[in-house]
């Protein structure tokens, strides 16, 4: 399909769509894809998936600036509503989905890039400190502070330690 032609049958389709820009080399791609399929028959008659393989398609991607895959992109009326890049967990995919339904931008969730900057900043050298003292005592204490300062700078963007993190948070009662 051509750039034109996926631009107009997108800004004629008469539900809401979530384009998965994908390849069939990508590794993170095929980890999202079975959750995909689950949301794609849960919102059936509500919102379409398309798929859109990159390798196929790259004055597409061009278009929208897309440059990673996986990345999930929610319109509605054809104007992009929500996106998203790389493996995520599953209800941050979902998000996408129903971001794309109301047609309302998803809140954001996890740290601001800035915030992110910040946490690795003091992650390091918390973990300099602790390189510095050779791990003796105190000194390993500021490194595992430091690793785990770090980490909580990008777990979210990680599904393996986003579903670790989820264990440790306190259940709503």
């Amino acid at each position: 399909m051509a750039e034109k032609d996926f631009f107009e049958r997108l800004s004629d389709h008469p539900r809401p769509v979530v384009v998965d820009f994908w390849a069939p080399w990508c590794g993170p791609c095929k980890m999202i894809d079975p959750v995909l399929k689950k949301l794609s028959k849960q919102y059936e008659g509500r919102a379409d998936l398309w798929k859109v393989n990159a390798d196929e398609q790259p004055e597409v991607l061009r278009k929208l600036k897309i440059y990673g895959i996986p990345t999930l992109v929610g319109f509605k009326n054809g104007q992009e509503i929500a996106r998203y890049t790389g493996a995520a967990a599953p209800d941050l995919l979902e998000g996408i989905f129903t971001a794309a339904i109301s047609g309302e931008k998803p809140v954001a969730s996890g740290p601001s890039f800035q915030e992110r900057v910040w946490r690795i900043t003091i992650g390091g050298v918390l973990l300099i400190f602790g390189y510095a003292g050779r791990f003796q005592q105190w000194y390993l204490l500021l490194a595992i502070l430091g690793l785990l300062v770090i980490l909580s700078a990008v777990y979210d963007r990680y599904p393996l330690l986003n579903k670790l993190v989820s264990r440790f948070k306190p259940k709503p009662k």
